[in-house]
């Protein structure tokens, strides 16, 4: 459920007044976007929960820095982009895999490619989570964001600090490596 932003002035009114269970709600509200943002990126479920919880603890100490300058929860998600990238370069892990075929970036998301109509099949929709979690960490997020959470384009680009068009370019990459994949699976019948 979308909370405005009179919601937000009020729960973070709340949680700064330090009323009771304030805080609990606000992490209620918000622990599946910054479950998904983590796990998307590190894909393991421990260290998901570390971070989460480095989230909610950043998101408290650093409450009183939000201005209202956008939705809380793309503040919120903010952090949890940070927090789980940092944790993949302490890692050595990469975000993005380099370019392989050198092609120029894509300024639109939009390719013809209707992936609903693709995965109806509920085996397929299993393929499908498969080839997601294969992804690269950032396409994998940007794929949670934009299809999963359904989010914009510019809110997925405020949360994880990219410019539209590389969010863009990013999920274009992202949407043909799914498509090849279960193109593969169409050609190749069990």
């Amino acid at each position: 459920m979308e909370q405005g932003p009179e919601d937000d002035r009020n729960l973070v009114a709340a949680v700064m007044a330090r009323r009771p269970g304030a805080f609990e709600h606000l992490v209620t509200r918000y622990q599946k976007l910054v479950w998904h943002l983590v796990h998307r990126i590190v894909q393991h479920p421990e260290d998901t929960r570390e971070l989460a919880q480095e989230v909610f603890l950043q998101v408290h100490r650093r409450l009183h820095q939000f201005r209202f300058e956008s939705a809380l929860g793309t503040w919120i998600g903010r952090i949890a982009f940070s927090v789980a990238s940092r944790h993949m370069q302490r890692k050595r892990l990469p975000m993005v895999e380099p370019d392989e075929d050198g092609v120029s970036p894509a300024e639109r998301v939009e390719d013809g490619f209707d992936l609903a109509a693709s995965v109806a099949d509920a085996e397929l929709m299993r393929h499908l989570h498969a080839a997601i979690d294969a992804l690269p960490p950032l396409q994998r997020t940007l794929v949670t964001l934009y299809h999963v959470d359904e989010l914009g384009i510019a809110e997925v680009a405020r949360i994880t600090d990219l410019p539209e068009g590389t969010v863009k370019n990013y999920l274009f990459r992202a949407r043909q490596r799914l498509r090849r994949h279960l193109e593969s699976l169409e050609a190749c019948p069990s």
